[in-house]
């Protein structure tokens, strides 16, 4: 027999564990390192009504964890009771577990803490007149309770933490990786609790304090110091009610996304959970409008009645089902799609989500490449289907009730604009000056200089258009003055015939009259200067990708955004500066007009300090 080969023995009787062993088994489960530890305290903590909490760290918490609060503390006669398996306070019976309402509710964390790990217990109770202090060996002796000094609360103290299970702790990381887990827990505490003052402190020296507070000022100085200000700034707060959930915290806007999902911060009833259902909801309001495989951040509290989630259905808790599992998941969706809607283009970061400004150096083409205006004349293309009038800025044709822009004044060489006649306002994205090698418009605004990508901005105007008359039955179509034959393969030709009417529904009519031939009749109105041809071959791709009809129309959304690409200006297109002026008008008036529908940005604004800042102007 190898060595490293179990040893059993077939006839050995079946025997009950000793409890020692039982709690080392169930420590293996809720104790993975010193942050886990950590959580349970917390935890315990905030159950005991605490409001102020100080944690205090030595070698990342492997030596020394211990917590402090000013809670209601333990009797004395309770003390005992608190370190045994399964006894707590917070569950009575069945229908206390269908309706958990606090964070701890196992009765089994400092039993299974205290199997691998000296554990010391101080506590006053409200309303007692004597501390008692209880201490362990972590071998499962104990001492106590015995009379001690404390005020009124509870402080744990956890030492050397798996000194008795080696194979646990030869598997801990360096004392900078466990602290780094450990104040992910704190930080996550604090932004779960606005309402407690924090404290956290690593080997003697105060690593943050977060004070206490209600109002929405404490709440979002708080969210700044634990998410980082640039977050903070660049967030949309939300509070929305309905259906018996209420969800309030910050999203970020699209601009500000990650490689990563670090910054991802969702709690159900003030506990911070990591669930698929919420997070399929927010990325699904995030579909259209994050760029590749990036990540969204945010901080998000969603409360509901507690027999509406069950929280034990994982043993650290970090994981929930919900009853009603479709109406929580088209809640969070619709409330954050409608949130995110209100990004658009040049709008006021206070209202909605105006895109990125970036700082100088993250546009060097603009520092650095003074020769690129292109004013020479071009041959014209032909028109974007942008109605213009007869001003610079004239959009009163786009739709109802747009107001047309007057003629803004001549361009100077100057580092302020003037004030537009007739004493109106410069619009958010000012008036167009001119294009940058056909891809970019150059706009002159109130703060500065706006930077637009006409494709990918055009791109989102068709996109919501053809998004909204779709959700209203209403996508109009036009007959090809010449019907355009197709050659496709004969599962093509299949796949153009059980969708024909799901293509109708897009406004788009293919007949097929051969074998292997399609026959393209009407192209809906937006698209009627694009190349029916290949708008065909890529719809019939996703068609194929997605395996039937029924599929199609469940992802209409990118099927409408494949369409609305072919529909958008391309790039080396010249364009009037009343096209420009009506694009830039449509932008400000275009839900998530921030990103094109592949979440690329569309505008970049650089203000006349960051300009001047370029050109070392005043230093």
């Amino acid at each position: 027999m190898s060595a490293t080969e179990p040893r059993i023995n077939p006839h050995r009787p079946i025997r009950a564990l000793p409890p020692q062993l039982v709690n080392q088994i169930a420590a293996g489960e809720v104790v993975e390192r010193p942050a886990s530890v950590a959580k349970e305290l917390l935890e315990n903590s905030l159950d005991a009504g605490a409001r102020r909490i100080t944690i205090e760290v030595e070698q990342g918490g492997v030596k020394l964890l211990r917590v402090r609060d000013d809670g209601r503390g333990i009797p004395a006669s309770d003390l005992p009771l608190a370190v045994s398996s399964h006894a707590t306070s917070k569950l009575q019976d069945q229908a206390d577990l269908e309706r958990v309402a606090t964070l701890g509710f196992r009765g089994e964390a400092l039993a299974s803490i205290a199997s691998v790990a000296r554990v010391k217990i101080r506590s006053l109770a409200e309303g007692a007149e004597q501390a008692h202090e209880l201490a362990g060996d972590g071998q499962g002796g104990w001492e106590g309770p015995l009379p001690t000094a404390h005020p009124q609360g509870t402080t744990v103290e956890v030492r050397e933490l798996f000194f008795n299970t080696p194979g646990r702790r030869k598997f801990l990381r360096t004392e900078r990786t466990e602290f780094g887990h450990l104040e992910t827990v704190v930080r996550r505490i604090g932004l779960s609790r606005n309402d407690v003052e924090l404290r956290l402190i690593h080997n003697g020296k105060p690593v943050f304090t977060l004070p206490a507070g209600e109002d929405q000022g404490v709440r979002e100085r708080r969210v700044g110091a634990l998410c980082g200000q640039p977050f903070l700034e660049d967030s949309l707060y939300i509070e929305h009610s309905g259906a018996g959930l209420s969800l309030h915290g910050w999203v970020a806007r699209p601009s500000f996304s990650r490689s990563q999902p670090d910054l991802q911060h969702f709690f159900v009833n003030g506990r911070m959970v990591r669930d698929r259902l919420v997070a399929h909801a927010i990325r699904q309001a995030y579909r259209d409008v994050l760029f590749g495989q990036r990540h969204p951040a945010y901080v998000l509290h969603l409360s509901l009645d507690p027999a509406l989630v069950d929280v034990n259905a994982h043993p650290q808790k970090h994981e929930v089902r919900f009853r009603e599992q479709r109406l929580v998941h088209d809640f969070l969706f619709r409330t954050l799609h409608e949130a995110l809607a209100q990004t658009r283009a040049g709008a006021d970061p206070a209202v909605s989500g105006e895109a990125d400004s970036r700082a100088p150096d993250a546009l060097p083409g603009l520092a650095h490449s003074p020769g690129q205006f292109q004013s020479e004349p071009v041959p014209r293309q032909g028109g974007l289907g942008l109605p213009t009038g007869g001003g610079r800025g004239s959009s009163s044709s786009l739709s109802p009730g747009r107001t047309a822009y007057p003629e803004p004044p001549p361009f100077e060489h100057s580092h302020r604009i003037q004030e537009p006649e007739d004493g109106a306002e410069v619009p958010p994205l000012g008036f167009a000056l001119a294009q940058l090698h056909g891809v970019y418009i150059l706009s002159q605004s109130a703060e500065g200089l706006v930077v637009v990508d006409m494709h990918a901005a055009h791109e989102r105007i068709v996109y919501e258009r053809m998004k909204r008359e779709f959700d209203q039955g209403a996508v109009q179509s036009q007959p090809l003055l010449v019907p355009v034959e197709l050659p496709v393969s004969e599962r093509e030709a299949d796949l153009a015939e059980e969708g024909a009417a799901e293509f109708a529904g897009l406004g788009l009519e293919v007949s097929r009259v051969g074998p292997e031939k399609l026959m393209i009749r009407q192209v809906p109105v937006h698209l009627r200067g694009s190349d029916p041809i290949q708008l065909l071959r890529d719809l019939l791709s996703d068609l194929s990708v997605h395996g039937r009809t029924a599929r199609l129309r469940e992802s209409v959304d990118e099927v409408l955004s494949t369409m609305a690409c072919h529909g958008s200006v391309r790039a080396n297109r010249r364009l009037t500066v009343e096209e420009m002026n009506t694009l830039l008008r449509d932008m400000e008036r275009t839900d998530r007009s921030g990103q094109c529908n592949h979440g690329r940005p569309t505008w970049f604004r650089l203000s006349m300090d960051e300009l001047d800042k370029l050109f070392l102007r005043g230093q």
